[in-house]
C-alpha cells in the first residue's frame, strides 16, 4: 500500500472516531502509553516523533513498559495507561473480564513472528509430539491462539497437553532448564531464543494464525482526547512507511530499546509486518473467531462481541 493510500485510510479511521482536525485546540495533559519490547510503538518511543508532535499542545508523553499484552491491558483497564499495543488474544481476554477498551488500528498479519519452540536437543519433531508434554506460554497472549490452532491441525486436543502459564522471562528460564518441553513465544524473545539458545522451530504461525498487532485505547480516553489518538495513528503511519524499507536502521533503534544485540533485533524487525491500518470488518471477524474459540475451550468466562469494542460503539 502506498503512503498516500495509507494516509487516506487512516484519515477514514479518524473520521470513524469522530476526530476533528488537529488544528483545533487540544487540552493540556499527559498521554500515558504502554509498550512492549517490539514493534513500531517501540520505534516511536525511541525516535521521539510523538513528543515533538504533541509538545505544541502542551501534552507530555509518558511511556511504561510491560512484559506482555495481558499485563498491559490490565493497566489500561485500571486507568494507569491510556493507549497501548498488543497481539490478538489479550484484548479478547480483557474484554471478557469487563475492560472498556476500543480497537484503534492494526498492523498487517505477521504469522512468522511467533512460534512453538523446542530445545535444540529435543527429540520432538512435530506438533503432534506435544501430546502429554509441558508447553509454556503467557496466558492470554497472542501465542495462546497459535497453540490452539497448531494442536487442532495436528489432531491433538488442547487438554491433552500440559499448558504451563509463564511470563516470557520465567518461560525462558524454564525452557533453558528443561522444566518444559516447548515454549510458545513471540519476537523478539523468539529471535533471542533462536540466536542465543539454538532453539528449534516446531511450527510458526504460517497457515495457522494471522498474528495481527492491535493498537487499543481506553474508551474514556478515546472519547475525551480524539485528537491525540489521531496524532498517534498518523505518527505510527509515517514511521511504518519509513521502517518498511529500512530493516537495518530499525534494528539499530530497536536494539538499545529491547536490550538485545542488533543481529537479534534485525531478525525480529524483518518478521514484523509494517503498514498500520484502520480496523476493518474482516479483521474484526477474525478476532471474533478467536474469541469464540477461547470461549468454547472455556479459556474466557463468557462469550463476547468484538463489535462492542470497535470505534463508535457505546458501552451499555
Amino acid at each position: 500500500m502506498n503512503t498516500t493510500r495509507r494516509q487516506a485510510l487512516l484519515s477514514a479511521a479518524a473520521i470513524s472516531f469522530g476526530l476533528p482536525h488537529l488544528a483545533q485546540a487540544q487540552p493540556k495533559g499527559q498521554l500515558r502509553i504502554g509498550y512492549q519490547k517490539y514493534g513500531t510503538l517501540t520505534l516511536l518511543k525511541a525516535r521521539g516523533d510523538l513528543e515533538k508532535r504533541l509538545a505544541p499542545q502542551g501534552i507530555e508523553v509518558k511511556w511504561t513498559e510491560f512484559p506482555a499484552g495481558p499485563a498491559l491491558l490490565e493497566g489500561l483497564n485500571v486507568g494507569s495507561i491510556d493507549f497501548g499495543t498488543v497481539g490478538e488474544a489479550p484484548p479478547i481476554f480483557a474484554q471478557a473480564a469487563g475492560a472498556d477498551l476500543v480497537y484503534v488500528a492494526n498492523q498487517p498479519p505477521a504469522p512468522k513472528a511467533e512460534a512453538i519452540l523446542v530445545p535444540k536437543t529435543s527429540t520432538l519433531k512435530t506438533v503432534a509430539d506435544l501430546k502429554g508434554r509441558k508447553v509454556a506460554l503467557n496466558k492470554g497472549s497472542n501465542v495462546h491462539f497459535l497453540l490452539v490452532k497448531a494442536l487442532e491441525k495436528a489432531g491433538v486436543a488442547y487438554k491433552e497437553v500440559q499448558v504451563v502459564y509463564l511470563a516470557p522471562a520465567d518461560a525462558r528460564a524454564a525452557f533453558e532448564k528443561g522444566a518444559v518441553d516447548a515454549w510458545v513465544i513471540w519476537d523478539p524473545f523468539f529471535a533471542a531464543a533462536e540466536k542465543q539458545l539454538g532453539a528449534r522451530i516446531l511450527a510458526d504461525g504460517t497457515g495457522l494464525v494471522a498474528n495481527h498487532q492491535f493498537y487499543l485505547a481506553s474508551r474514556g480516553y478515546a472519547d475525551k482526547q480524539p485528537q491525540v489518538i489521531q496524532a498517534i495513528v498518523e505518527e505510527l503511519g509515517k514511521l511504518d512507511a519509513w521502517a518498511e524499507g529500512n530493516a537495518k536502521e530499525v534494528a539499530k533503534f530497536l536494539g538499545p530499546q529491547i536490550g538485545l544485540d542488533e543481529s537479534i533485533s534485525e531478525v525480529a524487525a524483518a518478521r514484523f509486518a509494517y503498514g498500520i491500518k484502520p480496523i476493518t470488518n474482516a479483521v474484526a471477524a477474525e478476532q471474533q473467531k478467536i474469541a469464540d474459540a477461547f470461549h468454547e475451550l472455556k479459556l474466557i468466562p463468557k462469550a463476547i462481541r468484538i463489535a462492542d469494542a470497535l470505534p463508535g460503539v457505546k458501552r451499555a
